[in-house]
């Protein structure tokens, strides 16, 4: 990613990180709404599946800038992700429910330039996970187009 799409995805994810645990609850809304069959995966204390959920957007955009640090720790939790019984459609949920939860946390301010910003960086990160989790050559975080 360039510096410019690196700087307006950690621009505007501070306003994400100053809602704390609103952001989390607005984020599982979305993904519910999008695909409800997928409540039934989160079977503990949501609210702690959302603190986890900002921490691990907190990570990944605050290493944008050495993506290869992060890579054994997204390859990881994408096999922990197996466990919980995701699945490679699934990230297509996610990623919608990231986008949606951006657009309404950020209103005006999630501009076009914005939004390809941030599915960029989500679809090089979910290709990373995918190909961890199911199979396929090591993709290089965020590195590859």
């Amino acid at each position: 990613m360039n510096a410019r799409k690196i700087a307006l995805i950690q621009q505007s994810f501070q306003k994400i990180a100053a809602l704390g645990p609103e952001a989390g609850e607005m984020f599982y809304a979305e993904l519910f709404a999008i695909d409800p069959s997928l409540r039934s995966m989160f079977t503990g204390d949501l609210q702690i599946q959302q603190k986890k959920w900002l921490s691990a957007i907190t990570y990944v955009v605050c290493g944008l800038h050495a993506p290869e640090k992060m890579i054994n720790s997204i390859e990881n939790l994408a096999r922990v992700h197996l466990d919980y019984g995701v699945k490679p459609e699934h990230y297509i949920s996610f990623g919608n429910a990231l986008l949606r939860t951006l657009k309404k946390a950020l209103g005006s301010e999630f501009t076009p330039e914005v939004s390809d910003a941030w599915a960029e960086a989500y679809r090089k990160l979910a290709r990373t996970m995918r190909e961890a989790a199911y199979g396929g050559a090591s993709a290089k975080l965020l590195g590859a187009a």
